[in-house]
């Protein structure tokens, strides 16, 4: 019967399918309100806990000893007909390649607010992020327990800060330690989860005498807001005629799918209050994989745009958006099947890389545990085992067919430090853990620095290197010692210029040969490089033009300045010569890296540094002291708000002057203040500081 009963459930029809992730700013809630969803259909039958370490999807020891969300956990579950796959995300900011690459596989999401802190810095982030990818979304308030709850304050903030239109659906009855439940206000009908500790049984009750008249204004906005969106509907509610619920559920449906409206549900995971209407809004509002566009791409072959709709009868199409090495079966890929079926033991083309691969075995994730099965269908997210050439952002189709889908982009690492092993017999297993390591994270990057030998690691943060160092010494047993963070600091050019790059060789019998002229042109902050060729009239063989842009790139990745990677410039050759028996691409190789030095000495160079975006929380009396200590650190304060008791001040500072902050913010505020930082961009370096680190690195 079971057997039967999984069989169903995997031919599950499309519209009854949602791939949804759960996302915010850390501390708002995510894992616990996943844990509370999984609990309520049952998926799990005991509720999991962060400060107990027993949640389901933080399932790494890291995660469960620090209460946060590391890697991205994929979990398959069921609730009133509909199979739900839900991607619990992290909301560190240190681990926003897991955010980024989780957006652009789902077809939904779920935002946790905190009641009392609202519109946090990651929760703007991580809703833009969701912008990017089209993702539709609700809302969920939770922590309504939680003292300084405040439901209208934090919709006046998401309102103000994300630009939406939210419609409430669920309405809490009470706040802080009177939060008892909520009202559905579109059925008129409260909730209350007094009885029942684990919140499994609810009882359902009149609206409050004390709360009728706020409920029955807000039902009415909401009715009115759901209205606007159709015009028979509307035509109906203006002529005096109530729309039936069903009739205004179906508008809310499209009205959220096309991002014209938010619903909004209040509750609190931790007391196990109104996650069963959030469940409700998942299967009701959010889109299944027929609803969202067919999922677009290229022909590897003509650059053709092609697309796929999300049907199993269309040619295969399939993304792999993350990579995690298994201590028990190896490397697992993560796959969204956007269409057509994917078969294991079949053959698959890897479009990106112009590969064969072989599907080995298909699995059904349950965070750390897993189902196997022999074949995943248009819409579904399962694992592959026995892939070895494909990496985060690839393409797996049909070898008929092929399609290249769009790929994943991840934001460059802004700090980095130097390794090196403890012991001889450390060193091979060191390679080993860290290539494994680059392959599940794209954000993570190993280079060599062959003037010092060392090797050198770079992240989105120190909190990020610290947990892939440890995890080096945890999943693969290698003890490794680490320098002190250092940050990534790239060099650019101020102005256009030009550059003669002339290699010549003679030693007896055939020489060397190779000249060029390369043009430097500055281009906007994160535009990125970009190099092009003007010659005309053969002054430069076609075939050698490949060999100076090598010797280009090799150039910008060692710096010129002080040997930090140039960005954010255009190149162009546009002259030279060449010998008919001495050219060779070495020698245009060598000549394309001396004309890109000398063309950006003449065009000025200067010095980039990551800034961050800092969000101190603070009580008043510390908050002069604190923004002493920022303007000391070379910050830009943005502007200071008040958020219940406490105060924000928000600031740009320079990441060279902010590193180990925690601790002297402790010393500042006697561990009262809390701070959160996150990338912002980068930008040049005041001259005085730009000939300090000149000067200590040459």
């Amino acid at each position: 019967m079971a057997a039967i009963q999984k069989t169903t459930e995997r031919t599950m029809p499309l519209e009854k399918v949602r791939n949804i992730g759960v996302i915010a700013h850390i501390d708002a809630g995510k894992t616990t309100t996943t844990e509370r969803i999984l609990f309520y259909t049952g998926k799990t039958y005991k509720l999991g806990n962060i400060d107990e370490g027993t949640t389901v999807t933080d399932w790494m020891d890291q995660e469960r000893e620090r209460g946060i969300t590391i890697v991205s956990a994929a979990i398959t579950t069921f609730w009133k007909d509909h199979r739900i796959n839900i991607i619990d995300t992290p909301g560190h900011v240190d681990f926003t390649a897991e955010v980024e690459r989780s957006m652009r596989v789902l077809d939904g999401g779920v935002t946790v607010f905190d009641a009392e802190e609202g519109v946090q810095s990651q929760s703007e982030t991580v809703w833009r992020q969701a912008d990017k990818y089209h993702v539709p979304r609700l809302i969920f308030i939770n922590k309504m327990d939680k003292l300084g709850a405040n439901f209208k304050g934090t919709l006046e903030m998401i309102k103000e800060r994300l630009g939406i239109n939210p419609a409430i659906i669920s309405y809490p009855i009470g706040a802080e330690q009177d939060f008892k439940g909520v009202v559905l206000l579109l059925e008129k009908k409260a909730l209350y989860w007094e009885k029942d500790p684990l919140g499994i049984q609810f009882e359902e009750a009149e609206v409050p005498e004390n709360m009728k008249a706020e409920i029955e204004e807000a039902r009415h906005n909401l009715v009115e807001q759901i209205c606007a969106e159709d015009e028979t509907l509307l035509e109906k509610y203006l002529s005096g005629e109530e729309p039936t619920i069903s009739e205004l559920k179906t508008v809310l449906r499209k009205a959220t799918i096309d991002y014209r409206l938010v619903p909004i549900y209040a509750g609190s995971s931790l007391r196990n209050k109104g996650v069963q209407p959030l469940l409700d809004g998942i299967i009701e509002y959010l889109p299944s994989p027929l609803e969202v566009p067919p999922v677009k791409g290229t022909d590897p072959k003509t650059e053709a745009e092609l697309e796929r709709k999300p049907s199993n009868d269309e040619p295969l199409s399939a993304l792999a958006f993350k990579i995690q090495v298994d201590p028990h079966v190896g490397k697992l890929t993560y796959i969204r099947v956007y269409s057509g079926v994917l078969k294991s033991g079949r053959p698959v083309m890897n479009s990106t890389k112009k590969d064969e691969e072989r599907i080995g075995r298909l699995l059904l994730m349950h965070a750390d545990k897993r189902e196997e099965i022999t074949e995943a269908f248009a819409g579904e997210i399962v694992a592959a085992i026995g892939l070895t050439n494909t990496s985060t952002g690839d393409t797996l189709c049909d070898q008929t067919n092929p399609i290249v889908l769009e790929s994943i982009k991840f934001p460059e690492p802004v700090i980095s430090l130097a390794i090196e092993p403890k012991t001889k017999s450390d060193q091979e297993k060191l390679g080993n853990a860290l290539n494994r390591l680059s392959e599940e994270d794209p954000t993570f990057k190993i280079k060599m620095n062959h003037e010092t030998g060392q090797t050198i690691i770079a992240g989105m943060g120190e909190l990020h290197l610290e947990i892939l160092v440890e995890r080096m010494r945890r999943e693969f047993g290698v003890d490794a010692e680490t320098g002190a963070p250092q940050v990534a600091y790239k060099e650019t050019i101020a102005r256009i210029a030009e550059g003669e790059g002339k290699y010549i060789h003679q030693s007896g019998g055939r020489g060397q040969y190779g000249h060029c002229w390369l043009r430097v042109e500055p281009k906007n902050r994160g535009e990125g490089y970009e190099f092009t060729s003007e010659i005309k009239g053969g002054a430069i063989p076609s075939e050698f033009v490949p060999a100076i842009e090598k010797g280009v790139k090799e150039a910008m990745e060692n710096g010129v300045l002080a040997g930090f990677p140039m960005v954010d410039m255009k190149v162009v050759v546009f002259d030279g010569s060449f010998h008919e028996v001495d050219s060779s691409e070495i020698a245009f190789k060598i000549a394309g890296t001396q004309a890109l030095q000398a063309a950006t000495k003449e065009a000025g160079i200067s010095l980039l540094e990551p800034i961050m975006k800092v969000e101190v929380t603070t009580p008043e009396d510390f908050m002069g002291t604190i923004i002493g200590d920022l303007s000391s650190r070379r910050a830009q304060i943005l502007g200071t708000e008040v958020r219940g008791v406490a105060r924000i001040v928000t600031a740009l500072v320079p990441l060279a002057e902010i590193s180990g902050y925690s601790t002297t913010l402790r010393s500042l505020s006697q561990g009262r203040a809390s701070y959160y930082m996150e990338p912002s961009h980068y930008q040049e370096v005041p001259k005085n500081i730009t000939e300090a680190i000149v000067a200590k690195r040459t």
